[in-house]
């Protein structure tokens, strides 16, 4: 099958050569020249401009845009809603809100454009280990896409199948890594509620292995303390522990090269979707406490100290006289 690929970055170019891999034929346009060049050089038809892009694209066309969420992504489907034509659709595959694609799919559909949101999952491993996708879009045109999704998810692989589940059960692909979730929005919407999940599951890792690392502070009291080998630790939880996944093997990973974590900062970011979560979660009037407190401590990894804990000092010497210790005190 034939696809168009515009935004060539860490995910994008190793989807397109996983479709190559697999006999698709890609069409590929990014802002960075030798990005193109070197695709191109793989096997790919390189582009100048997405008018160029959809030029080479035999009708119906399908072209899916992995570029940043927000402005980048808008610009890309307006300019994509100019230049396609009825019977062709944009796929986003990017960390799209949800009540974006709603909209954007209601704006191309004047133009008799279709719109698929793809939720992916995978990362820059994606090229070998595949991409876990969550698909909306109507069911006619997901169906016709369906090589493309095929390819690019993990597929079966080595993983047993879920005890009591039918074998081969009809109408689903969730056992090859990939699912038509329903209707526009809703791919993104999983998505996001995957990657909120993502925060609480990393957050409480992170706090475990803290507290491990600090048994051996002087705080504690000196019977108490050990002096515990965290990688190692982390090595044996990725080996039959209930704990096992691959957020706690990119842990162990991160221990071997760096044990100490020196050369990173401790300065998280939220790509978005953690926020939206919550949105979602207090639309709904449903409590996802440690989704929440998940993303706040993210918000105070940016910070020095902040003027609410200024005030908290200010509030304790003056009802208390308490003073501060001086920092390392």
């Amino acid at each position: 099958m034939q696809l168009g690929m515009i935004g060539l970055g860490r995910m994008g170019a190793n989807m397109a050569r996983r479709l190559m891999r697999d006999g698709h034929q890609c069409v590929v346009y990014d802002r960075s020249a030798d990005t193109v060049k070197a695709l191109a050089a793989e096997g790919a038809t390189g582009c100048d401009s997405l008018a160029g892009l959809v030029a080479r694209l035999a009708k119906p066309r399908a072209v899916w845009v992995m570029v940043p969420a927000g402005a980048p992504t808008e610009s890309t489907v307006t300019e994509l809603g100019n230049v396609l034509e009825p019977g062709d659709t944009v796929i986003d595959g990017g960390n799209t809100f949800f009540k974006d694609d709603i909209r954007r799919a209601r704006a191309l559909a004047g133009k008799q454009i279709t719109y698929v949101d793809a939720g992916t999952s995978g990362g820059v491993f994606g090229l070998e280990r595949g991409y876990c996708l969550m698909v909306g879009g109507d069911r006619a045109t997901v169906q016709r896409l369906d090589p493309i999704f095929k390819t690019l998810a993990p597929g079966r692989g080595s993983v047993e199948r879920t005890p009591g589940r039918e074998a081969g059960k009809a109408g689903t692909t969730a056992e090859d890594g990939y699912l038509h979730c329903g209707p526009v929005g809703a791919g993104h919407f999983v998505k996001m509620v995957h990657n909120g999940i993502e925060y609480g599951i990393m957050q409480a890792l992170a706090e475990g292995f803290d507290i491990m690392r600090g048994a051996g502070n002087p705080t504690v009291a000196e019977e108490h303390r050990f002096d515990l080998p965290v990688a190692e630790i982390a090595e044996v939880w990725r080996r039959g522990s209930v704990l096992s996944s691959w957020l706690v093997d990119l842990t162990a990973r991160a221990l071997v090269e760096d044990p100490a974590l020196s050369k990173f900062s401790g300065h998280v970011q939220d790509s978005g979707e953690g926020r939206w979560t919550v949105m979602a979660a207090i639309e709904e009037a449903v409590p996802a406490d440690v989704i929440a407190t998940s993303l706040f401590t993210r918000f105070r990894s940016r910070q020095e100290q902040s003027f609410a804990e200024k005030v908290l000092s200010a509030m304790r010497f003056q009802f208390g006289g308490h003073v501060e210790r001086p920092t390392g005190g």
